[in-house]
Formats: C-alpha cells, sequence, structure tokens
C-alpha cells in the first residue's frame, strides 16, 4: 500500500508537470504559431522537495495529449527517480507500454494510475536508461487501446542530453511557451471552423443548383 501511495503521489505530481509541456523554441508575435514540441527541463521546490522533470509532451493539432515522456528526479526526505509514460485513457491495462529505442529490444512499463484523462505508466529511471536516450536517436512507445490495437508513437531523441543537463527553463520562459501553444490550439480551431463553415456553404449552394439541373428533362 506504501508503494501504491508513493507511486500515486509521484504520478499526480507529474500529471500537473505535463500542463508544461512547452519547448525552448520560441516564436515572435508577427510568425505563425507553431506546435511547441521536444525536450525541456522544468523544476519546481515543494518546501525541502526539489522535483525537476525532463520532458517531452506530443500533442495534437487541436491541444490534445497523445503521448508524454517524463524522467523525474525530486530530491529531498523523499528522494526518487522516475522514469513515466503518459498517454489518454481507453488503454488495455495489462499490456501496459512498450518501449523501443532505435528498434532495439522492447521494454514493458506497467501502469500505476489511471486519471479523468490520462494512464501513467513507471519505470526505473536509471543511469543506463539515461545513457541510452543520450546515444539514441528514436524512441518508439506502444499502448494498446480499447479496440485491442497498438497505438505506437515515435519519440525524436534529439535534443534531450542538452535538455537533461542544461539549466530548467525560467518560469518566464515556461509561460511564454504556454501561451505559444494556446496560440496553436486556437489557430488551428479558428481555421477548422472556417473550412467547415465554407464546406457547409458549398453543399448549400449544390443542393440549391440541384432542382434546376433536373428540370430539363422534357
Amino acid at each position: 500500500m506504501t508503494t501504491l501511495t508513493t507511486a500515486s503521489t509521484v504520478s499526480t505530481i507529474a500529471a500537473g508537470l505535463v500542463g508544461l509541456a512547452l519547448t525552448t523554441s520560441g516564436a515572435s508575435a508577427q510568425q505563425q504559431p507553431e506546435l511547441p514540441q521536444g525536450w525541456f527541463k522544468a523544476c519546481s521546490e515543494q518546501e525541502e522537495t526539489k522535483i525537476c522533470n525532463v520532458q517531452n509532451i506530443m500533442v495534437s493539432e487541436s491541444g490534445q495529449l497523445l503521448t508524454g515522456v517524463s524522467l523525474i528526479q525530486i530530491e529531498g526526505a523523499q528522494a526518487r527517480r522516475v522514469f513515466q509514460v503518459t498517454v489518454p485513457v481507453g488503454r488495455l491495462i495489462p499490456p501496459g507500454i512498450g518501449m523501443q529505442i532505435d528498434g532495439g529490444e522492447t521494454q514493458k512499463l506497467d501502469y500505476v494510475i489511471c486519471l479523468p484523462d490520462r494512464c501513467i505508466a513507471e519505470g526505473q529511471l536509471t543511469d543506463n536508461l539515461v545513457a541510452s536516450f543520450k546515444r539514441g536517436s528514436n524512441l518508439r512507445l506502444t499502448s494498446v487501446n480499447f479496440q485491442n490495437q497498438p497505438n505506437p508513437i515515435q519519440v525524436s531523441l534529439s535534443g534531450f542530453t542538452q535538455a537533461f543537463d542544461g539549466a530548467p527553463l525560467q518560469q518566464s520562459d515556461i509561460e511564454d511557451r504556454q501561451r505559444q501553444l494556446q496560440d496553436f490550439v486556437s489557430r488551428n480551431t479558428e481555421d477548422f471552423n472556417r473550412r467547415l463553415r465554407e464546406e457547409q456553404e458549398r453543399a448549400k449552394q449544390g443542393g440549391a443548383a440541384a432542382p434546376a439541373s433536373g428540370s430539363q428533362t422534357d
């Protein structure tokens, strides 16, 4: 029971840090909003505990979480190192999540907790794992959905070493990247609604033209 409680606590912290899923590449106000992506480090302090999370969060064009990778290091009375992968809900629990680095041997990560909007699998954050990430090029994560279909996601390991060994983002940088993500989602929502209106208008015009062409049957 103690292990479950600890896992739940760390997973809940990680779920909160997933909201910081923004990259180190900024965009000026004049540029077209782009989807934030890539590895970055975010740190926070709670009383005598310091938590650092090196993350790569992949989201869809609508801003919905696809896959999140977190390497969490906790310093303090409850020191711990945790590797976690976050996926949307609607997954089969027994298969867990399969992890491959550059097509190597598949390692299974077991789910430890499911929240209303995501499920989190967990493994040990070892020096060997970090070294594999630094040497590697691509990370492949495969979960299984409720239709028993595998959902593989490819995550580039480019930029991991700089994020892991480098300094964490400042709060101002994190806020800038949050705005960047919000701008991207808002812009894509506006574009989708515009295209939908155009399609509806074309459909109306096509429907109005149909009786005229059909009247010339005599």
